[in-house]
């Protein structure tokens, strides 16, 4: 992708532009920690980085361009409905005759997106609905508020209560909850909304525009890419895995996934359902294999009374495996697939050995 911008709320995911590294809204203090840096870091950048596989051209060549210097781009998916990005992530806005209603405000362009608005509508944002509540999709909310004063802030109770207890301004309390599912309307807009759990444990929301046929569903997957490190960062295996069957049940042909700059189809879905299946099945045939050698052999190395350190041999063994099989197969089909496949190898690993376990027939 052209630009991965973004993640306050973990490390990896960060703000990135063409010139090169940008820090947003840094404080002054930080900016001069980073002019000054520490041997540590100085030793950090001196190691040799890792040889991923560059990105895919066909692949690639799907993305819509983001001019840098502008910042972010609009485009309309379907009548009223908008995507606005900056080519690491989406935000959608609807106008509706009575106002806009905004879905998610990241923090990486949370700047422009009233500005944005402003260029494609004579409509004044009214609504602001959270998809879930990482800072990193969500964390521009308060400058939408700074920017919009008096807007309604929508979000499923989950949502709302974790953000109740956090105090952050980014992330203003809001204002109008809903549990498990609504649908939403104002003027021509219908939004049917109702909560998973596929990803953050306050819960995640489908939103979909049945009469549009436009679905967004934040943080399972990227459009022509692997999903981000431990399966999107998913605490909920068990409903990650049956998130791309509920997905395919809408009657959806744009899905806005939440990054990169390009929404995805519905043989996107499909394409990393089945990556994703490939990812836990060689996993669990792994997992269930004979170890009794390299078991006895970390048992004469470490002692047969260090039982963490023998464990860590075996599952660095499962996941080297499992990893090393997943990027034979997938690495000309999705990008990114050496970069995260140990972590997606390890999630399916802990899943099922400590959630799902041999006797079961799932």
């Amino acid at each position: 992708m052209a630009i991965f911008a973004g993640c306050p709320c973990c490390v990896g995911r960060r703000d990135f532009s063409a010139g090169g590294l940008a820090i947003a809204s840094a404080p002054l203090a930080a900016e001069r920690a980073l002019s000054q840096p520490r041997s540590d870091t100085v030793a950090a950048a001196k190691a040799p980085l890792p040889d991923y596989a560059p990105l895919l051209p066909p692949i690639t060549a799907r993305a819509w361009p983001v001019d840098p210097r502008k910042g972010y781009l609009v485009k309309e998916l379907k009548t009223n409905i908008f995507i606005i990005t900056d080519g690491g992530y989406q935000s959608l806005f609807v106008t509706t005759g009575n106002g806009v209603v905004l879905f998610d405000a990241p923090p990486s362009f949370a700047q422009h997106i009233s500005q944005a608005v402003a260029e494609t509508t004579k409509e004044s944002i009214a609504k602001l609905v959270y998809s879930h509540m990482h800072v990193d999709h969500i964390g521009g909310g308060g400058e939408i508020l700074r920017q919009n004063p008096g807007i309604d802030i929508v979000a499923e109770d989950g949502v709302a209560r974790f953000l109740s207890k956090q105090s952050d301004s980014t992330r203003p309390v809001p204002t109008t909850t809903f549990k498990d599912e609504v649908t939403l309307t104002l003027g021509s807009m219908e939004a049917h909304m109702q909560v998973g759990y596929w990803h953050s444990p306050p819960g995640d929301l489908f939103i979909y525009f049945p009469g549009r046929k436009v679905l967004m569903a934040v943080d399972m997957m990227s459009s022509s890419s692997v999903p981000y490190m431990g399966l999107d960062l998913t605490m909920d295996m068990d409903a990650y895995i049956k998130v791309f069957d509920q997905l395919l049940w809408y009657d959806f042909d744009i899905l806005v996934p939440g990054h990169h700059s390009n929404p995805s189809t519905r043989d996107d879905v499909r394409l990393v359902k089945d990556y994703v299946m490939d990812v836990y099945r060689p996993m669990r045939r792994i997992h269930e294999s004979d170890h009794r050698a390299l078991l006895s052999q970390a048992a004469q190395k470490y002692g047969a009374e260090n039982s963490y350190a023998i464990a860590r041999v075996l599952m660095d063994s499962e996941i080297a495996q499992g990893s090393n099989e997943i990027i034979g197969r997938w690495m000309t089909k999705l990008n990114n697939v050496d970069v995260w496949a140990d972590s997606h190898c390890r999630t399916a690993l802990v899943f099922y050995e400590w959630d799902i376990g041999r006797g079961s027939h799932a």
